[in-house]
């Protein structure tokens, strides 16, 4: 893993690649999204209450997501040591779409699996909600880069551990991992954007979006909506999906307000 000598000069192992373009990624997605936050007639909660109402500084913030994603890193470099190098993958990158496309789902459902019952675990044991996830619930206002806040054992368990079951259950090799988790980083990203933009792609075709997941983040929305980052099914399945409509709020912006009385629900 690392920089490899080839006859036409360096280039970067997908290895590595795999590793550190998600981080990159997540930096450059949530900033894009912190310079739209100044857009209020799209934003879910106003810039005063982003400021007021979240119990934790951006400073710890960016600190917490640092530390998580070093972990990622080291985790990730072990995990792709251990699967084979470059080498050894290249048989496994000469696949079909087919095959991608495949694997890529089998990831999605893995991960989303996994970290639906582990996030609501974390809510219904009192211990580790106090101790643990109530980190992350201290961003009652989520926002961009606020995404991977987590207190360092969650994020171990749901985002470290759910990559790796995702990574080895799909068969993916280290040059697919590279897209199949930064499109995960940008997910996440955008479901804690706290904005709600006409055209999004992950908006339009993805029940969870940000709306969905700003619900969780509020006090009479933390006993549904635990699905991430991609769908929605185990909610339905298992009776914790809270439905939504957006409204514009009369003082300017727009809000995600629960749909009590939906069946669904």
């Amino acid at each position: 893993m690392g920089i490899l000598i080839m006859d036409g000069g360096l280039q970067v192992s997908d290895e590595l690649l795999g590793t550190f373009a998600p981080i990159v990624l997540y930096w450059v997605y949530s900033g894009i999204y912190m310079m739209l936050g100044s857009m209020e007639s799209y934003r879910l909660h106003s810039r005063k209450d982003e400021d007021e109402k979240n119990l934790v500084p951006k400073k710890d913030v960016v600190i917490g997501v640092l530390l998580q994603q070093a972990v990622q890193a080291i985790v990730a470099t072990i995990l792709f040591a251990v699967t084979g190098s470059d080498c050894e993958s290249a048989e496994a990158q000469q696949i079909s779409l087919v095959v991608l496309g495949r694997q890529f789902f089998v990831a999605m459902m893995v991960l989303d699996t996994w970290q639906y019952f582990m996030h609501r675990y974390m809510h219904h044991n009192k211990f580790l909600y106090r101790h643990v996830h109530s980190q992350h619930h201290r961003l009652v206002v989520p926002y961009a880069f606020g995404a991977l806040y987590n207190h360092p054992l969650e994020g171990v368990l749901l985002d470290t551990v759910g990559g790796a079951l995702a990574f080895l259950v799909s068969g993916m090799s280290p040059r697919a991992s590279i897209f199949f988790f930064s499109f995960a980083t940008m997910k996440t990203v955008d479901d804690h954007c706290g904005l709600w933009l006409p055209g999004n792609p992950f908006q339009l075709f993805f029940k969870n979006n940000s709306a969905y997941h700003d619900i969780h983040h509020q006090l009479y929305g933390t006993k549904y909506n635990y699905s991430q980052p991609f769908f929605v099914m185990w909610d339905r399945i298992l009776g914790t999906y809270l439905p939504y409509k957006i409204e514009k709020k009369m003082e300017g912006g727009l809000q995600a307000r629960p749909v009590k009385d939906c069946k669904e629900n």
